[in-house]
């Protein structure tokens, strides 16, 4: 009996390992965020940052979906679960919480903007007002 419930217990670990290393590689740097972009087809980019935030420059074709919103769960739910979802925030906490949101929702391909807006500034990446 205890061997079988050592079995399962590292069996669950593994696949708990597994999980966090897919999301950990979920996290995109400025460069290869803006590559993605410019490369994946119907791309739903994503920035859950407030709109006063949002309106002092985002990402060229964002969407901005508050995370802090009583209703962001209800609202992401209104994406297409089957098109590829890139999300971003000022510095990265966010939108790690809301790619986990997207992952618990159902969306299978969810990349993130490490360091957020802050580290694709540093880059020298291009921010739109509207």
């Amino acid at each position: 009996m205890i061997p079988r419930l050592v079995i399962l217990l590292f069996a669950a670990c593994l696949l708990s390992c597994g999980q966090q290393q897919a999301n950990a590689q979920s996290k995109l740097a400025p460069q290869d965020f803006e590559k993605h972009l410019k490369t994946t087809a119907e791309v739903q980019l994503v920035d859950v940052r407030t709109p006063a935030e949002y309106a002092d420059g985002h990402l060229a074709g964002a969407r901005n979906i508050d995370y802090y919103d009583d209703h962001f769960t209800s609202l992401i739910g209104q994406l297409d679960k089957d098109k590829p979802v890139m999300v971003y925030c000022a510095k990265g906490g966010r939108s790690a919480s809301a790619a986990e949101k997207f992952h618990n929702a159902g969306f299978k391909d969810v990349l993130d903007l490490d360091g957020g807006i802050i580290a694709w500034k540093e880059a020298g990446m291009p921010v739109v007002k509207d």
